[in-house]
């Protein structure tokens, strides 16, 4: 027996143990609160555009939505100024835009702002098999954060519209928070403010602002912070624009600045629209959106809402009447309204097989591939085509 190398082999077993690690289990991760050390909110824009946050930007159509995305995007990339005037260090820009046209509306309008071209990045689609495709976040959303890293210093992340990050129904809101989560880790990862454009209802003055963001509560409620852009008559008569805050949970949740939309030329035969920052005002979104000179109409801003609703919730499908009605109370419809609504755009009510009812939207109001519903036998088939119950 040679006992050295027996000794030897000994030591060498006790070793591997000692620095052997342990093995990951599954299970629930807790973190002991001794073990964190409080970190305060990282501003990109103090009080307004939080870095690793959520941020939704509202407003009816013609507001300028866009263009003042764009305008916080040219801060960014310029090292700007904000409204308030404070200086913006520069950084990159990361832009989805689903609707907007990069090379004859965006660029445009991001010259017009005074932004630095060469730091802003437009997702223009990912390649499948060597071919390119459209964007879609729940495949391709790691292959865009490792081109986020590759640029480096992203700031802002701008997504127009929001809903394009929702494969499922928007007014679902399960489905909405689980779409919206990746594009959130996203910016937490790149320590980046994100901007999520979308439409809030016409009319409804008066009411809170945030809850008329069209779709899912989730929008919202993900969101820390929720900004509001809306035209409002001044106590002069005089038309004025405002950007409110409507919701914070991380900072103060009122106050605005006016602005209006102006038109430049920033290349020769290259006309765009900029936003020029005004005044600052105080007061909640509610009362600085809100028209002292006409009487507000509550019931049809909530019809209009409605409308709205059952526009994006049918669509080309025949939707059972129940699921309608629990995503219309998951939205805060009441049954009245969403009725009057669905009469107003002449939705088609049909029974099916076991005696279920289901809706659908006309021909004229929707596409030419709306299902025909003159066999109602086959409404169950067509649902199933459509969406579960």
């Amino acid at each position: 027996m040679n006992a050295p190398a027996d000794i030897m082999r000994g030591v060498l077993a006790k070793a591997e143990r000692i620095v052997k690690p342990e093995p990951i289990r599954d299970g629930v991760v807790l973190v002991n609160g001794a073990d964190l050390k409080p970190q305060p909110v990282r501003w990109l824009w103090d009080g307004w555009l939080a870095r690793g946050k959520l941020h939704i930007l509202a407003g009816a159509p013609g507001q300028g939505k866009t263009t003042i995305a764009i305008g916080f995007a040219a801060t960014v990339t310029s090292g700007g100024r904000w409204p308030d005037g404070s200086r913006c260090p520069a950084g990159n820009v990361l832009i989805w835009s689903g609707e907007d046209d990069p090379a004859d509306t965006l660029l445009p309008r991001l010259l017009a702002a005074g932004a630095d071209a060469s730091r802003v990045y437009f997702v223009n689609g990912t390649r499948v098999n060597g071919e390119l495709d459209s964007f879609e976040p729940s495949r391709d959303m790691l292959a865009l954060q490792e081109q986020a890293e590759r640029i480096g210093n992203v700031r802002l992340i701008v997504v127009d519209p929001i809903v394009s990050a929702v494969t499922g129904d928007s007014h679902k809101n399960t489905e909405t928070r689980r779409a919206l989560q990746p594009l959130v880790d996203l910016a937490a990862s790149m320590d980046a403010a994100l901007i999520g454009i979308t439409h809030f209802s016409k009319g409804g003055q008066g009411g809170d602002p945030t809850q008329r963001v069209v779709g899912s509560i989730a929008f919202t409620a993900v969101a820390r912070v929720v900004l509001v852009a809306a035209k409002v008559k001044s106590e002069d008569g005089e038309d004025r624009r405002i950007l409110a805050r409507s919701k914070s949970n991380i900072g103060p949740d009122e106050g605005g600045f006016e602005y209006h939309l102006a038109q430049s030329e920033p290349l020769p035969g290259i006309h765009a629209s900029y936003v020029a920052w005004g005044n600052s005002v105080a007061g909640s979104a509610r009362e600085l959106l809100s028209d002292p000179n006409e009487q507000d109409d509550e019931e049809s801003s909530a019809k209009d809402a409605a409308a709205d609703f059952l526009v994006q919730v049918l669509g080309n499908d025949v939707v059972p009447t129940k699921s309608v009605e629990a995503e219309a109370k998951e939205a805060g419809i009441a049954m009245r309204t969403l009725r009057r609504a669905s009469d107003a755009l002449g939705v088609k009510k049909r029974r099916g097989d076991g005696g279920k009812w289901y809706w659908s939207l006309p021909k004229s109001s929707n596409s030419s591939n709306l299902p025909t519903l003159e066999n109602t036998d086959n409404l169950d088939n067509l649902a199933s085509e459509g969406r579960s119950q």
